[in-house]
């Protein structure tokens, strides 16, 4: 569950927590790195592809940025090159009752879920707090192979979530090289890939491209998640900026998130 005591907010009273903590609405992300980022995609920087494949679909930068305003909310003027740009929180919330459906499915048939985060910062108690509430709901969460690491550090499970270990601190990573590591490793072992991946950054995308169910957080800086499952690849991503002021402000968020799934009353 996520911190004792936390209260589920209303539709209402979330979008306008959301908008309160910057978790959407005006946030901090400015215009300009969003379109630096469109543009990175569409010119094939492997970087901001976060473990997807994408060939030579989405080369021109104006289709990357019509598909993040209509599912991030993000200006879809592309003569608006520098400043504020938004996450619309309605997305954010309509995001997150995708999710919850399925992870209620995930719950109501015991699945396999893997849980893991490149953005431990922000995001890593929302995932906690994930994980927690589908092994209580009769979930098992994939424990993954030892042993495991990539060039930007061990690969590690803390506190029931895959997260990258480098000189004792966790490490923020966009890559989908963890998540293709425990995957093969998962399959060395003749152990059953997950049912299901809750993830962001590459973690997500690699899980979607290795044909995995996966469900993931993404800023709107970060327009390969949206872009898959525009294509279909990834089931869901929810918009929000995934490293606001305190990991506090995600508990509301993630408890609108869990009731809605019928994992959490509160």
């Amino acid at each position: 569950m996520p911190i004792p005591g936390t209260p589920t907010p209303s539709r209402d009273e979330l979008i306008e927590h959301l908008v309160r903590t910057r978790i959407a609405g005006d946030v901090a992300t400015p215009r300009e790195n969003n379109l630096s980022h469109y543009r990175a995609l569409a010119n094939g920087d492997r970087y901001y592809w976060f473990g997807l494949e994408f060939g030579d679909r989405w080369a021109d930068e104006q289709d990357v940025l019509a598909v993040m305003a209509e599912r991030v909310g993000v200006d879809d003027d592309p003569a608006h090159r520098a400043g504020q740009d938004t996450i619309d929180p309605e997305l954010t919330v309509a995001g997150l009752e995708r999710m919850a459906a399925r992870l209620r499915k995930a719950a109501e048939d015991g699945q396999r879920v893997l849980l893991a985060t490149g953005h431990p910062g922000g995001l890593l108690d929302v995932h906690r707090a994930t994980a927690a509430a589908l092994r209580a709901a009769g979930c098992e969460i994939v424990v993954i192979p030892e042993d495991l690491g990539t060039v930007e550090g061990r690969v590690v499970q803390f506190a029931d979530v895959a997260v990258v270990e480098r000189g004792a601190s966790l490490w923020h990573t966009h890559s989908g090289d963890p998540m293709r590591a425990i995957l093969f490793a998962l399959a060395e072992d003749g152990r059953p890939l997950p049912d299901l991946v809750v993830a962001d950054h590459g973690w997500a995308g690699a899980a979607a491209q290795h044909g995995v169910d996966a469900v993931g957080y993404a800023d709107c800086n970060d327009p390969a998640l949206f872009v898959a499952e525009a294509e279909g690849t990834l089931q869901v991503a929810v918009p929000l900026d995934d490293h606001v002021h305190s990991p506090r402000y995600y508990d509301p968020m993630t408890a609108y998130l869990l009731s809605e799934a019928g994992l959490y009353e509160g």
